[in-house]
């Protein structure tokens, strides 16, 4: 496994150095699980038995990132690579934080802390796994099973109940039968933890393969409960649990659980604010929901695809399926190639434009006009030329004035 993976091979390295320094040094926990599982692996995490000032006595070039948990970061031709101290954890009062981190010089200890079995794994620098808790046979079975006692482990880490509905979802396994009850029976502790961490577990759930069988357990664990603005819908959760097909992207979860909980426009901002959404995400989420209501009726117009953008309106298509719809993308090609102006920077006229023909000073006037000939543009009502747009506006302005 370690001579088949380029990110093993380039890490390999670290490894060899603080072993020649007279210490153990391991790959641990998902890259492990990963390599196990044939699956692509993009970083790997170290653990080691030097404690953190000896790890910076063997490199050069290190610089602290979590030093007060064990972590330094190593620097070795212009890649970074995270070496961690094994440790022990104490207490935790905030069910997020340790009050204290030891370090100990034992892997199984360092192991022993871990959140699931399949995650409480280790490799040398052969390539020999170190198992000491059964993580290779729940590979092996699709189980998701937390490390000695469930219920220890979520008190210690009350994120730990949606990371393991989450690994449901993204390896596409099953939860164990005192790991799901454990949840259950604890699924309040999730109120202590911070959104924007149950969001990134939330939406890497929507956008696994399991999903429908993650979202099932969610729901009978009672999670979504102390999921924002979840608590009330159980019923359209477990029907969007029964979409068939992998979601895409993070936009298309987004959209379509809106769409089954049937929100309105107006409900999409106040919700997304309750998840910690950006404000750019919540204004493509809602771009895509309005195109998603259009498009369930009838084709995009040229209008409503030139509002949403061209690769929201795929993004769209995309979706269709979802609700039994067949997508079209050549037609959305038509009506794209079809598209007069692409923004409202091909507009042939601006607003200083419209300033200098009316003699005018800026005000809402001037937005709306400039809106409007958009919109007259887009509808086939005017040419876009020049002239021709400030004869248009001088009829738009005229009107607007005569019927004020």
């Amino acid at each position: 496994m370690i001579t088949s993976n380029h990110e093993f091979m380039k890490a390999l390295p670290i490894i060899k150095k603080i072993q020649e320094a007279g210490f153990e040094a391991y790959f641990v926990g998902g890259c492990v699980r990963d390599a196990l599982l044939n699956k692509e692996i993009n970083d790997v995490d170290i653990a080691t038995s030097a404690f953190p000032a000896e790890v910076k006595k063997i490199f050069p070039k290190t610089f602290d990132v979590g030093i007060e948990h064990g972590t330094v970061m190593v620097l070795r031709k212009n890649e970074t690579y995270e070496v961690t101290t094994f440790r022990t954890e104490s207490t935790y009062q905030d069910f997020r934080r340790p009050d204290e981190v030891v370090f100990v010089r034992s892997l199984k200890e360092d192991l022993k802390r871990r959140d699931f079995t399949v995650n409480a794994l280790a490799m040398d620098q052969e390539g020999q796994v170190i198992d000491y808790f059964g993580g290779q046979n729940d590979l092996k079975k699709g189980l998701i099973k937390a490390v000695g006692s469930p219920e220890e482990r979520f008190f210690e880490d009350a994120l730990r109940m949606m990371r393991g509905v989450r690994f449901i979802s993204q390896l596409d396994f099953v939860m164990d039968n005192e790991t799901e009850k454990a949840i259950h029976k604890n699924h309040a502790l999730l109120e202590h933890i911070a959104v924007e961490r149950i969001q990134v577990e939330f939406m890497k759930l929507l956008l696994g393969k399991g999903r429908q069988k993650a979202l099932k357990t969610f729901i009978e664990t009672e999670l979504y409960y102390y999921c924002p603005e979840l608590s009330l819908y159980k019923n359209e959760l477990t029907s969007f649990a029964g979409l068939e097909g992998q979601i895409p992207t993070q936009l298309a979860a987004w959209t379509l659980l809106l769409a089954f909980l049937e929100k309105s426009e107006d409900e999409i901002e106040p919700f997304l604010r309750k998840w910690k959404c950006s404000k750019k995400e919540m204004q493509r989420v809602k771009t895509a929901y309005i195109a998603l209501q259009q498009r369930l009726k009838a084709p995009l117009t040229r209008l409503s695809l030139y509002q949403s953008g061209y690769d929201i309106a795929l993004e769209v298509e995309a979706m269709l399926p979802f609700f039994n719809c067949e997508s079209d993308i050549a037609y959305l090609e038509e009506v794209k190639a079809s598209l007069p102006i692409r923004n409202k920077q091909e507009m042939a006229v601006s607003g200083n434009d419209l300033l200098q023909q009316f003699n005018a000073k800026p005000g809402k006037w001037l937005g709306e006009a400039l809106d409007a000939i958009e919109r007259a543009i887009l509808l086939d009502e005017v040419v876009n030329e020049r002239d021709q747009l400030l004869d248009w506006a001088h009829s738009y302005l005229k009107k607007k004035r005569d019927n004020s």
